[in-house]
């Protein structure tokens, strides 16, 4: 589904993400992982269309994507939902669930996707009129992840999801991904909880210094200490 080649991309004049290449077929859970400052996020934005200078291929579902710019990119069927949540102040749960659609052909299902879309967030479920800026950190990341999927993207793009949110609400959170999996989302993860990202994910991919330096089943890293010691530990 997604496939990109020795993409580059640089911040100014600092060269941030060196020939990186990774692939997500339909259907997978595909996590990357690394310290802070390896080059995750700046791989996300570059996929998105959000980086000002890039080169290099990104090709997804055969269409390349490097020239296009990000609302194109969505209107693909590519949605990101990066690590600071843009929940917007004033507007409730449901009006925020709304604007993931504002750019979508599903936008003439409005009601039945908010149903459908509650049924898979439970919590949000709840607080649908609720103020969405009121809900705890981890309810906000729920919110934020479900105005991507409201569109019913074919590749989700996740920065950090569990970052800063509670452990219990961490754990329902992985479980949501698997559920969103399972009805033919596709996945790429960024996640500093390593072990977690690798309890879910299908394979991974390691990045140091902006380029990626190991591959494998996430099974196979999952038992791989030598790598991980090297590569993830903070």
């Amino acid at each position: 589904m997604l496939q990109v080649a020795n993409l580059n991309a640089w911040y100014g004049a600092s060269h941030v993400l060196q020939d990186v290449s990774i692939e997500v077929a339909k259907g997978e859970i595909v996590c990357l992982i690394g310290r802070n400052g390896a080059g995750k996020t700046t791989t996300l934005k570059s996929i998105m269309g959000m980086m000002d200078r890039t080169r290099g291929s990104v090709t997804f579902k055969g269409k390349e994507l490097l020239n296009l710019p990000a609302h194109l990119r969505f209107a693909l069927g590519l949605a990101y939902v990066p690590e600071e949540r843009r929940i917007v102040q004033g507007l409730s749960v449901r009006e925020n669930l709304r604007l993931g659609l504002v750019a979508s052909p599903e936008k003439r299902h409005e009601l039945q996707l908010i149903e459908d879309i509650a049924k898979i967030f439970p919590r949000l479920a709840e607080r649908l009129d609720q103020e969405a800026v009121t809900m705890s950190g981890g309810e906000q990341q729920m919110l934020a992840i479900a105005r991507a999927v409201i569109a019913k993207p074919d590749l989700i793009m996740l920065d950090e999801p569990s970052e800063g949110i509670m452990p219990v609400l961490v754990d329902e959170m992985f479980e949501l991904f698997l559920a969103m999996k399972a009805q033919g989302t596709t996945v790429l993860l960024v996640e500093q909880n390593v072990e977690l990202a690798l309890e879910i994910a299908d394979r991974a991919y390691v990045m140091d210094q902006g380029a990626v330096v190991h591959q494998s089943s996430a099974r196979e890293l999952l038992a791989d200490d030598e790598v991980k010691e090297r590569y993830c530990s903070v």
